[in-house]
């Protein structure tokens, strides 16, 4: 499955990317996430529970990131096992951009599944993933409000975004990053 998409978020690109590589805001904003955890350098162990349709698993697997470009962007790869449900494997690509309202984030996933889940149907598991895209952008942006206040975010002015600053990038995800969180949503599809 193949998924791209771009958020303005209301905070600045440096703000944006401190909680793209906070563990706690990742397992916190990522829908039936229990653990997000660093187990060495840019490896991270999760664990995630999710119900598509009529198959409910707990996923366990890791989130490695790499081509780390601070702030602007990185990648992951993602892996996740969950008995008798499947598994889940991908890889995302995060990146921000200045923009007039804070920065914009795009991401571009690419996963596979197997298991059970495979045979749910592709309509079903596009559904479901849009869904937890949608609940883990929502919250995401509440734990950036919650870190940031409007007060201290400093808005970039409108010419500070260019041509180049709009256009889409390969991202999930995680991230988004939401990379971690991206990389979580896909392994739970």
């Amino acid at each position: 499955m193949d998924m791209n998409g771009q958020r303005v978020l209301h905070a600045t690109q440096a703000q944006a990317w401190d909680a793209l590589n906070d563990p706690e805001i990742l397992k916190s904003c990522i829908p039936g996430c229990d653990k997000f955890e660093l187990t060495e350098a840019n490896v991270y162990n999760v664990g995630v529970a999710i119900k598509i349709g009529p198959v409910s698993a707990k996923f366990t697997g890791k989130v490695t990131l790499s081509d780390i470009q601070a702030p602007n962007s990185y990648a992951l790869n993602f892996e996740a096992q969950g008995g008798v449900a499947g598994f889940g494997k991908g890889e995302s690509k995060v990146s921000l951009h200045p923009h007039a309202e804070g920065c914009e984030l795009q991401y571009t996933v690419h996963s596979t599944v197997g298991g059970k889940l495979a045979q749910l149907g592709q309509r079903l598991i596009d559904g479901a993933a849009k869904s937890l895209a949608e609940d883990f952008f929502k919250r995401f942006e509440e734990a950036l409000q919650a870190k940031y206040p409007a007060s201290e975010v400093a808005v970039p002015a409108p010419q500070e975004t260019s041509a180049s600053s709009t256009t889409s990038v390969p991202n999930w995800v995680w991230f988004a990053l939401v990379v971690g969180a991206v990389g979580i949503w896909s392994l739970t599809r």
